[in-house]
């Protein structure tokens, strides 16, 4: 299989998946729509400025996930991209910062949303590794 080829099947239809997660992320951080899984920190002080900035981000994965679905040699780079994101979120989940706007309340929300963007990583990766080895032993 070329390198530019589409991605196997069900991970091609994975990649979709995360392009409409990030348009309807993209879309809830726009208009301020505050609700878990599109907008992680749904429930603490923002700024609707900064989340106009973070909705303007998030079509950077909306492309990088459409090119990823399109090109096999693409998906790398958004496994990578979405690692990271769960990497920063449990850096967030962790730190003092949101600590103190939560008054004591419980991190437990964030960090199951953040396991299920990591059972997403772990889907995308056991998919790709899974077509690679499948395209290795077809040659």
């Amino acid at each position: 299989m070329a390198s530019n080829d589409p991605p196997p099947v069900l991970l091609r239809l994975a990649l979709w998946a995360g392009v409409a997660y990030f348009c309807c992320m993209a879309v809830a951080h726009f208009f301020g729509l505050k609700y878990p899984l599109l907008f992680v920190y749904y429930d603490v002080p923002f700024y609707a400025y900064q989340d106009k900035i973070i909705s303007f981000a998030v079509v950077a994965y909306v492309c990088l996930f459409a090119n990823a679905a399109l090109h096999r040699i693409a998906v790398p780079a958004a496994i990578v991209a979405l690692g990271v994101t769960v990497l920063g979120l449990s850096s967030v989940n962790v730190s003092d910062a949101l600590g103190s706007v939560l008054d004591g309340r419980s991190t437990r929300v964030y960090w199951m949303q953040t396991g299920l963007i990591a059972g997403y990583f772990a889907l995308l990766l056991g998919l790709y590794v899974a077509g690679e080895r499948a395209s290795r032993h077809s040659r």
